[in-house]
């Protein structure tokens, strides 16, 4: 059965650099797994990999929309489908790198075709979350799909709001319509390695890469890609991590120290988010990227595998307790 890569982690683990030294011991293709650095201009901030590293190394779905441009999980499941062929049938690996861990979920696992928004009523969740609040919102959920009510936390507006909008327009709960059987794609033998760092050591690297955001010109940036929209409606491609912080501080909505430190808070929220959705996956090897060239341990681990019966027992090739 053919293989595919996933190399996953909390944003500023270091994902890309590890990717890059990993290509180096094994013939590999990388295919983006994050849903930011699919948007043209959005460059730094979200740490997308400079031109030298993309020439050097082959990369895809990077810069393939424009921000007023929508981008679902169920188009990037379609495309990593196809490029992993493509890259299969050109005698390389598929090495799949980034953090937004939803796409690593429904490539594996599939999606089901939930019914689309509708406007009329998205309109009526709008106005019963102003008069009665979040916490009200999830109480419904919770009576009418107590399932999902457990996976989305109160304050998870977008999440909340599109679970009751999908119990509102198909009358089914969305948990159902999850567990219904979805569509197929190729048979591909996934192996999963998850990069992490300390808490402590993740945190201040997290700190320091918002700071050289910030140095490079992240509000610069922001700035001149809110001037190319037709509306004041900022499009969700921009709604992510730092953009919005930015965004706020723009609108005068925070200060400068305010926008930073509120960036920096959001980062930390993420990577916590990112963790605790790797740490309930099955069959994943974990790997420190404090420790010497992690690239040469999980290049060892992968040439181990190769012709093993599967891949599926999760394995540690460092100590991950740190990762906690």
């Amino acid at each position: 059965m053919p293989i595919a890569v996933f190399l996953m982690g909390p944003t500023a683990v270091g994902k890309s650099s590890v990717a890059g030294q990993l290509c180096k011991h094994l013939d590999a293709e990388l295919i983006s797994v994050d849903s930011g650095q699919v948007y043209r201009g959005m460059n730094i901030g979200t740490a997308k990999p400079d031109r030298e590293f993309r020439q050097r190394v082959p990369h895809h779905l990077i810069d393939i929309r424009d921000i007023t441009e929508s981008y679902s999980a169920a188009e990037f499941r379609d495309d990593a489908l196809s490029l992993i062929g493509s890259v299969l049938a050109r005698g390389r690996t598929p090495l799949l790198v980034g953090g937004t861990m939803f796409y690593f979920s429904v490539l594996e696992n599939g999606i089901s075709r939930l019914p689309g928004a509708d406007p009329a009523v998205r309109s009526e969740i709008e106005r019963i979350g102003r008069e009665r609040g979040l916490e009200y919102l999830h109480q419904q959920l919770a009576e009418a799909d107590p399932v999902s009510a457990e996976k989305i936390r109160i304050h998870d507006a977008q999440r909340l709001k599109r679970a009751l909008e999908i119990f509102m327009i198909s009358g089914r709960s969305p948990s159902s319509l999850m567990a219904e059987s979805r569509p197929q794609g190729m048979q591909i033998q996934y192996q999963k390695i998850a990069l992490f760092r300390p808490r402590p050591i993740l945190h201040e690297r997290i700190k320091e890469r918002f700071l050289e955001m910030i140095e490079k010109g992240l509000v610069r940036e922001v700035e001149t890609l809110t001037k190319t929209l037709d509306t004041p409606e900022i499009p969700p491609s921009m709604r992510s991590v730092g953009y919005r912080q930015v965004i706020d501080y723009l609108n005068g909505r925070s200060t400068n120290a305010e926008m930073i430190e509120k960036g920096m808070a959001a980062t930390r929220q993420l990577a916590k988010r990112q963790l605790t959705w790797l740490r309930n996956q099955s069959g994943v090897a974990w790997v420190n990227a404090e420790n010497r060239n992690p690239e040469r341990a999980i290049a060892g681990y992968l040439k181990s595998l190769n012709g093993a019966a599967d891949g599926t027992g999760a394995r540690a090739i460092g100590d991950k307790s740190s990762a906690a």
